[in-house]
């Protein structure tokens, strides 16, 4: 097995032991329950095991607000805003179309979830921008609010981060709007089932990262003035 996976990345050589494992595990249950698994060792477990990825870097608010101010196109400006502020995923934004904009309110149809719809609410001021856009350019109410491709969509978001010398990617401006939520106060249930529309409270978790000690004081305080 390590001949076979020599050179290769890390990720590429635990698939494969994953795969192989599951090829004797196979055997063992179909063929022969006394068959002991040679991918079932200490060993080589750990050597093929992944690592840990690095922890996300979490945006602070006047990093996010600098880079969306500085954004001049008013298309690519939105764009940043309803993930930044709504907490929409790129897919969810390049799918919106005009009639599911209703006010402060964004009807998402075939979300990630699976669910038939989920809603998606948005601040006033963004609600105003992106009727006014939908409004100035005449966009039909079948057609898409922003007709671009993922590609484009992600680097318009990696070049608005650039004006800054920030390394800015979509998901970034997302986990933006449920740090920044949950920094600010708001409930983690809130946070999970409105903001980020999740399933569960532990995905939420995994978004928000870790609390500072200075945080941990600051919210301690605020607890008991």
């Amino acid at each position: 097995m390590t001949k076979v996976a020599d050179g290769q990345k890390q990720s590429t050589k635990k698939l494969k032991f994953s795969l192989l494992r599951s090829f004797f595990n196979f055997i063992k249950g179909s063929f022969d329950l006394t068959l002991a698994n040679p991918c079932d060792t200490p060993l080589l477990k750990k050597m093929f095991k992944t690592a840990k990825g690095q922890p996300w870097t979490i945006l602070d608010r006047d990093i996010v607000d600098e880079i969306i101010f500085k954004t001049d196109n008013f298309r690519n400006r939105l764009l940043l805003e309803l993930m930044a502020r709504g907490g929409m995923r790129v897919g969810e934004v390049l799918k919106l179309k005009a009639k599911n904009v209703h006010g402060r309110k964004l009807v998402l149809s075939e979300p990630k979830s699976g669910n038939q719809t989920e809603i998606v609410f948005i601040p006033k001021k963004v609600a105003d921008r992106l009727r006014e856009y939908i409004v100035s350019v005449k966009i039909g109410d079948d057609h898409n609010v922003f007709p671009i491709g993922y590609t484009r969509a992600r680097e318009i978001v990696q070049r608005a981060g650039k004006l800054i010398n920030v390394n800015l990617n979509p998901h970034d401006l997302r986990r933006h709007a449920a740090t920044y939520a949950s920094r600010s106060g708001v409930p983690i249930e809130i946070v999970s089932k409105i903001i980020l529309r999740h399933a569960n409270l532990s995905t939420t978790q995994r978004y928000l990262g870790k609390v500072s000690d200075t945080e941990a004081i600051h919210w301690i305080d605020n607890l008991y003035r």
